[in-house]
């Protein structure tokens, strides 16, 4: 089994920052893509940024130059550092994994998710 525990969400000032963080833990034989979605109040779930296994990354248009993602396989974990917040980038976080668990088992999976709050 694996789990994926989010931490860093908050309530920050537009034009603040935050730093997400989501550890990966349980039977993890490989890490392929991580990333972060949102979703915010009425609307649908969408891509905020995704980090392959090869450290290649792809952000939403609407994130670009001011969120950055990055990894760091050694401790199974995925960042976010999230800058120049505006309101409009309150949601709810989710942090999601490709994992393999063995040569053939291979899953996606998804955290709880911390709430983003940007006030203005």
């Amino acid at each position: 089994q694996v789990q994926l525990v989010e931490s860093g969400g908050g309530l920050v000032q537009a034009g603040g920052s935050l730093r997400l963080s989501c550890v990966a833990s349980g039977s993890i034989f490989r890490l392929n893509a991580m990333g972060w979605y949102r979703q915010a109040p009425g609307k649908q779930r969408e891509l905020v940024a995704v980090i392959d296994s090869g450290d290649s990354t792809n952000y939403a248009d609407s994130v670009k130059g001011r969120f950055a993602i990055s990894r760091d396989n050694a401790k199974n974990t995925v960042y976010l550092q999230m800058t120049s917040l505006k309101p409009e980038d309150t949601a709810v976080y989710y942090c999601n994994a490709d994992i393999n668990s063995g040569w053939v088992h291979r899953q996606n999976y998804w955290g709880q998710g911390p709430q983003v709050i940007v006030s203005s």
